[in-house]
């Protein structure tokens, strides 16, 4: 299977002509496992100023399918309930403020039912958003890290609709079976001290010309920064979230008429 740089149609968005202020996170990870992250996730959720949330990807440490939050005939929620707690809390938030959802690597077989539940917008990646008179180019950022090449064909392999199709047709408890033994391998892989590729500044550039933008706001690889790409470009890295690490991390990235600003939510 052949991985080939290109630049993909980019998604539009304008913002709601209401909108004052709208945040960006990613990679929270949220798991059953992670109680100290999922609560610091949902009292910001519960006490953002902002407008919109735009959470871009690995929102969630797996996904295995919508029906996973669903409820079952008899009205319960499955023995964990976690998926359906996430539902909760995301449905409580879209009563004041919009909610957008981006695929990550590890959230990417969330659905339109999921979607649904939760009040919240599927969004292509990459978008571009209109806000505050500039375009703002959106991504998980997985895509442009071009130098991981054994990842980039397992991402083709899993976007693609058979690949979806036969998984989500297993039993919800063989999937998640699958799922605990993928998270195992990639956890034993980032304690090998295995390098991971960064994004790749020259594609982030032809993305950026693309859509027309001169910012490239993106999460996964969980090195927060700002990286000045030359001509006026710039890409802005996402926190990830470990509110149980010994430097606790939730940062938000807000974005309003006076600019940009990293917001950490927890005091190390």
């Amino acid at each position: 299977m052949e991985i080939a740089s290109t630049v993909p149609r980019m998604a539009e968005l304008a913002a709601c002509p209401s909108w004052r202020t709208v945040d960006f996170i990613s990679d929270l990870h949220l798991s059953a496992t992670e109680p100290a992250t999922f609560s610091a996730w949902q009292h910001y959720l519960a006490h953002t100023p902002a407008d919109a949330v735009f959470m871009l990807g690995d929102v969630f440490e797996v996904w295995v399918g919508d029906d996973a939050a669903a409820p079952r005939p008899d009205g319960t929620f499955e023995e964990t309930g976690f998926e359906a707690r996430c539902a909760e809390v995301l449905s409580q938030a879209a009563q004041r403020l919009a909610l957008f959802f981006m695929h990550g690597n590890r959230d990417f077989l969330v659905g339109p039912a999921f979607m649904a539940q939760c009040r919240a917008v599927l969004l292509d990646d990459p978008t571009v958003l209109t806000f505050a008179g500039q375009r703002w180019l959106l991504s998980h950022g997985d895509a442009l890290c071009l130098d991981d090449v054994d990842y980039l064909r397992f991402r083709q392999l899993v976007r693609g609709t058979t690949w979806q199709h036969d998984f989500l047709a297993r039993p919800l408890a063989e999937r998640q079976a699958i799922a605990f033994e993928m998270r195992r391998h990639s956890e034993a892989r980032k304690h090998s001290g295995a390098a991971y590729a960064d994004v790749d500044d020259p594609a982030a550039r032809q993305w950026l010309a693309a859509a027309g933008a001169a910012t490239l706001i993106h999460g996964h690889t969980h090195k927060p920064a700002a990286h000045d790409l030359g001509a006026g470009l710039s890409r802005i890295v996402l926190s990830d979230w470990d509110a149980s690490a010994p430097v606790p991390r939730a940062d938000v990235l807000r974005l309003s008429d006076s600019g940009l600003q990293r917001l950490a939510l927890l005091a190390p």
